[in-house]
């Protein structure tokens, strides 16, 4: 298993940018498929983006081109920079992992087995 520990949230204004961090310990890190979901009232869980184990990044069409996320295996360390923050983008968001590759690594396709507590962005207009 692995446990997985966010940080970095924040509030911002419109136009921001913040670096969610996500400390993993207790498996293989290197060889898993990494993600970042955030979770908003009303709205459903959303995937805005996975890194496979070889550095290939997909991203959800709402984020990109503005968020980038990043991988530091010697460090078991997956980031998530983003940038031109908006108001829709105030949510939880956590880090996760997918255990099994029975599913391709990529925002569509991934099946999240474990995830973080979360960490809190908030973007006012």
């Amino acid at each position: 298993q692995v446990q997985l520990v966010e940080s970095g949230g924040g509030s911002v204004q419109a136009g921001g940018s913040l670096r969610l961090s996500c400390a993993a310990s207790g498996s293989t890190f290197s060889g898993l498929c990494m993600g970042w979901f955030r979770l908003s009232p009303g709205k459903e869980r959303e995937v805005v983006a996975t890194i496979a184990s070889d550095y290939r990044a997909s991203y959800a069409d709402s984020v990109k081109d503005r968020f980038t996320i990043s991988k530091d295996n010697a460090a078991k360390t997956l980031y998530l920079q983003m940038n031109d923050l908006k108001p829709e983008n105030t949510a939880w968001y956590y880090c996760a992992a997918q255990m099994a590759m029975t599913t391709a690594c990529r925002v569509e396709t991934v099946a999240i087995s474990t995830w973080g507590r979360g960490t809190q962005v908030t973007v006012s207009s």
